[in-house]
């Protein structure tokens, strides 16, 4: 079966098993296939059903970004419930070493907005919100998935579910999410549960990058044609991202918004702390891209200590949280590695035992666990980098990687707020004071 064929499939099941369906409209080429792909399917097969189409405005963005969500709603509009969201909301930056996090749509800031608000009917902003589950400048995450609370609640409750255009191929951590998902609806991986009665779908995940731009030329859709000028420019596929441009993912490429769309570049510079550094530097030694030399005098562990002591107090404590949890996490359960990595570090006299299997990693790899002091760094560990050092914390603050994801974390919100509730409770025990 080829991948449209499983879509769908994948179609009538969601069709059948669901009472409410929207789909979430970034502005990307994943989404705005799976858009069309949807509204096509719909009016073929269930012509009377109602389906929602939710996006996110991030307000930093292309030109081009921009004209072809008007362009989309536009076209739309009497054909769906449309939902274009303008709402302050806290979106991580990795642009800054004093923002964790920075704000779309601030109605305190309206003077250095990146662009105009939109001035549509079906545009959802602080003036007309009425999503009653939307908190002011509450986090991005937090508004995507209350929308789908909201909009079950607006259509008098039903299983309700969200179409995301991700795809597994995109990257290994999303290919392992769908690869390792034990909650699935009626056992699928492509499904996940959100809230009582509110899900989201990704019938897209198996796709490739070729099936998607296949897809685009085979059925004429229309798509954002800032992909023609990535294109152009000489961009590969898979760096070719219309996310907001202060993330971890799309600060690689911010310099392009200067060739690309100047006008919003020269507002993007005074949005946000560090875009201009980012765009220059972004892959420098300046930004951590390059090999980075210890200065003279420092260890890893010492140099890690004294970028520590230079932050703001919420950022210094949010990397130590990390990295106590990352050390104890090394000392305690231990992560699961290749028989040759294991080899190599007994070799090279790295103090380590085992500790069982790890149910997290294929053919079940033995967990691994650091007896003694974390090592400084683990240059002459050939075969792998997934291992714990000084070295490895002090890259991910001198790249801005607030999650610590050069560490391997990929922690929810929802998990870190229950790591902080247990710590809050226990804090008397707790001791960070740097001695990890």
């Amino acid at each position: 079966m080829n991948v449209y064929d499983a879509f769908l499939n994948r179609m009538h099941f969601l069709f059948e098993e669901f009472d409410n369906i929207y789909i979430s409209f970034s502005g990307g080429k994943d989404s705005g296939l799976l858009l069309n792909l949807v509204l096509d399917y719909r009016d073929q097969y269930y012509p009377e059903r109602t389906l929602g189409v939710f996006h996110q405005d991030f307000e930093a963005q292309y030109s081009m970004t921009t004209e072809y969500v008007e362009r989309t709603f536009e076209r739309i509009k009497d054909k769906v419930e449309s939902f274009w969201v303008c709402l302050p909301m806290a979106t991580r930056t990795a642009l800054s070493s004093y923002e964790m996090y920075w704000y779309p749509w601030d109605d305190t800031k309206k003077e250095i907005w990146v662009r105009e608000m939109p001035q549509k009917e079906y545009v959802i902003n602080l003036e007309n919100n009425r999503i009653t589950t939307y908190r002011y400048r509450m986090h991005q995450e937090d508004l995507a998935k209350q929308f789908g609370r909201w909009y079950r609640n607006i259509h008098n409750g039903g299983k309700t579910v969200c179409l995301l255009g991700m795809r597994a191929d995109e990257s290994l951590q999303r290919y392992s999410g769908f690869l390792n998902k034990k909650y699935g609806y009626k056992d699928t991986c492509w499904i996940s549960k959100q809230f009582k009665d509110v899900w989201c779908a990704s019938p897209l995940y198996d796709w490739t990058i070729n099936d998607v731009w296949h897809a685009n030329y085979l059925f004429n859709y229309d798509y954002n044609h800032l992909y023609d000028l990535y294109y152009m420019a000489g961009l590969k596929p898979s760096q070719m991202r219309v996310a907001s441009p202060f993330n971890d993912y799309a600060k690689d490429a911010l310099n392009l918004y200067r060739v690309i769309d100047p006008e919003i570049w020269s507002k993007l510079v005074g949005r946000v702390q560090g875009a201009n550094f980012a765009a220059i530097y972004g892959k420098t030694k300046a930004m951590g891209y390059r090999n980075i030399f210890l200065p003279e005098g420092h260890t890893w562990k010492t140099y890690t200590m004294f970028l520590l002591d230079t932050l703001p107090k919420r950022l210094q404590n949010n990397y130590i949280k990390k990295f106590n949890t990352s050390i104890r996490f090394w000392h305690e359960t231990g992560g699961g590695l290749d028989e040759a990595v294991i080899q190599e570090l007994l070799e090279q006299g790295y103090h380590i035992r085992r500790n069982g299997v790890s149910n997290y990693t294929l053919n079940k790899k033995s967990r691994i666990i650091f007896e003694g002091k974390i090592p400084d760094h683990t240059d002459d560990i050939k075969s792998t980098r997934d291992i714990p050092s000084w070295k490895r914390m002090c890259y991910c603050i001198l790249k801005h990687d607030h999650i610590c994801r050069f560490m391997g974390f990929g922690m929810t919100r929802q998990q870190q707020k229950r790591l902080d509730a247990i710590r809050s409770k226990y804090k008397s025990i707790e001791e960070l004071n740097y001695e990890v």
